[in-house]
């Protein structure tokens, strides 16, 4: 599907809710459009008028005769004619220009709702960059082609059929005259458009991944600044910036010849229109009254006729990134959300345990990553998940939350397979402890409470104490009501794990899944987070990944993985017994530690 009707259906997706409006701005249009078209003719009578007053006047015999009043009646009439499309136009920016903004606002609304409907595996395969891109660069550039084109749009359609109309009325043959350059324009036209066209589409992909770029070394900046690696960030800033100046480039050259050409096309019709008309002045087929008003008449005609397409080719690169911007939200619009059963059921907990069936997975088609791994856990087991970096531990903690579905084998919990439950009920009693804690924009209490907006204070202390991080918050001036972010640089990467801990303990999942939360502090904090950890898995039924292996000593059972499969399983004192990769993996930390 082309760029074009992609573009068309979203915004007729997104407009039609204010088909009221465009209805009163499109009769204003007409009503517009029919005051410019017919106000030359009037031009003209004026003319005729004048050249028969100077004619009479200059003749003794009918000098008495002589009267400006129908001229003075042709010519207020004609600027009345230009005073009612000025103040047409006027109410229809108006109207036009509130439709833009509750549309645009409405698609910018629908946008960030879609993404909270959306499969993890579009933020994992799309950069924070581009993403971001999509609302601001692309929905701007939407913003200002309504704002600025719409009217223009409809005016040039308008006026353009609507000129084509009286053309033919007042004189067939200087009508075709007047539209004899026509096909060379559109030729033109079409070839820049195309160029202009693939331009634009690679300039804001490039822009898309420009702005990932950046996103992601203002993320890394710290790093950046402590290995002194800012040239080479500069250079590789240059590199992207060049294919964005250079893709821009081609872009603003192509769209920019559009408006000259038509301009040169314009000076050619009138050219055109001038001879002819004069032609047929000199020719004696009509009088030189009629002949002079023809001639005037379609001049302004002839004018009008380009201005249409001048507008829109002065608009081109406009209306082009507004089209890439829509194909590029749209794109969003058309990712498949995420697969909620419609008659999903309610877990309330996990009474007879969880179960891993011979599941085998891949983010990518033909590209396994788990193969076949069968793992039983009984209710308020913790099960410890160990193995080199891609073996598959993180992937199975995105399976036991749904956001990846097994390609075949199946989870299940009390029996019944997990893709049969609500996918918000499924998560309520999922909770999760990432390795990267994270916080929101707010106060400690609204981020502890983030996952349970509705609790109250009390339940939000007791969960601080429970996680080790009560002491600290009130000692600060604010205690719980101070103003914190993801970035805040007052708390430590252990605080802020402690927090995303008492976040947890908050919600009272029935099924907790830790993912290597240990693994950027010290030992002291560890020890802190390791006890918060301990108070928070008790009695619930846990998942722990983790590469020290010190703090899955008292798993209820290990599970070793190695290239997708399980190659061990036991405690810690079996595992040793074996003597196998865990024991000689145990043996290895523990030299360092």
């Amino acid at each position: 599907m082309s760029d074009l009707k992609i573009a068309g259906k979203y915004y007729w997706h997104y407009l039609k809710r204010y088909w009221r409006g465009f209805a009163i701005s499109v009769i204003l249009i007409a009503f517009s459009t029919w005051c410019i078209v017919i106000a030359p003719t009037y031009l003209g009578r004026a003319v005729e008028e004048l050249t028969q007053y100077l004619q009479q006047w200059t003749n003794p015999a009918t000098r008495g005769q002589a009267s400006l009043g129908s001229f003075n009646h042709t010519l207020v009439i004609y600027v009345l004619l230009y005073a009612g499309d000025a103040a047409s136009i006027f109410i229809s920016s108006l109207i036009l220009a509130r439709v833009t903004a509750y549309s645009t606002g409405t698609m910018r609304v629908g946008l960030f709702r879609k993404m909270q409907r959306m499969r993890v595996q579009y933020f994992d395969t799309h950069s924070d960059g581009d993403i971001l891109a999509r609302f601001t660069s692309d929905l701007d550039n939407i913003f200002n082609a309504m704002n600025q084109a719409l009217l223009e749009i409809l005016l040039a359609v308008a006026q353009f059929v609507g000129l084509l109309i009286v053309m033919f009325n007042q004189n067939v043959t200087m009508a075709w005259v007047t539209m004899a350059s026509t096909p060379v324009a559109l030729i033109v036209a079409a070839l820049v458009m195309r160029k202009a066209g693939v331009a634009v589409n690679r300039q804001q992909d490039d822009i898309g991944r420009l702005n990932g770029y950046i996103n992601e070394q203002i993320t890394g900046q710290k790093i950046l600044i402590t290995n002194g690696l800012q040239q080479d960030s500069l250079k590789g800033f240059h590199a992207y910036n060049a294919k964005v100046r250079q893709s821009a480039l081609s872009g603003q050259i192509w769209s920019g010849i559009l408006n000259p050409l038509m301009q040169g096309m314009s000076l050619l019709n009138t050219a055109i229109v001038i001879f002819f008309g004069s032609w047929l002045a000199l020719n004696g087929q009509m009088s030189t009254g009629a002949a002079l008003a023809l001639v005037v008449v379609f001049v302004n005609y002839a004018q009008q006729y380009y201005q249409p397409i001048m507008s829109l080719t002065s608009l081109y690169s406009m209306i082009q990134l507004a089209i890439t911007g829509a194909r590029r939200v749209d794109e969003v619009r058309r990712q498949p959300d995420e697969v909620n059963p419609t008659d999903g059921l309610a877990l309330q907990g996990i009474d007879s345990g969880l179960k891993i069936d011979n599941v085998r997975f891949s983010y990518v088609p033909d590209k396994e990553i788990l193969h076949g791994i069968t793992i039983d856990v009984h209710p308020g087991e913790m099960v410890a998940l160990v193995g080199p970096t891609g073996s598959g531990k993180t992937t199975v903690m995105n399976l036991l939350n749904r956001f990846y579905d097994v390609d075949s084998g199946r989870i299940t919990f009390d029996g019944t397979d997990i893709r049969r439950f609500d996918l918000q009920a499924l998560r309520k009693n999922v909770g999760i402890v990432l390795q990267e804690p994270q916080l929101f924009t707010g106060t400690i209490a609204d981020n502890i409470r983030y996952g349970d907006p509705t609790a109250r204070m009390e339940r939000v202390i007791a969960a601080a104490k429970q996680a080790n991080i009560h002491d600290f918050i009130v000692s600060l001036p604010a205690g719980y009501e101070t103003e914190v972010s993801d970035e805040q640089s007052i708390f430590s990467a252990g605080q802020k794990q402690l927090m995303s801990i008492a976040r947890t303990i908050l919600t009272n999942p029935r099924l907790l899944i830790l993912d290597e939360a240990t693994s950027n502090v010290d030992t002291v904090t560890e020890a802190n987070i390791q006890a918060a950890m301990d108070n928070v898995i008790q009695g619930r039924t846990s998942f722990v990944i983790a590469h020290r292996l010190k703090t899955i000593l008292n798993a209820d059972k290990i599970v070793v993985l190695k290239d997708g499969a399980i190659i061990e399983q036991g405690n810690h004192a079996q595992l040793l017994n074996e003597n196998g990769f865990y024991a000689e993996l145990y043996r290895n930390q523990m030299v360092f530690d």
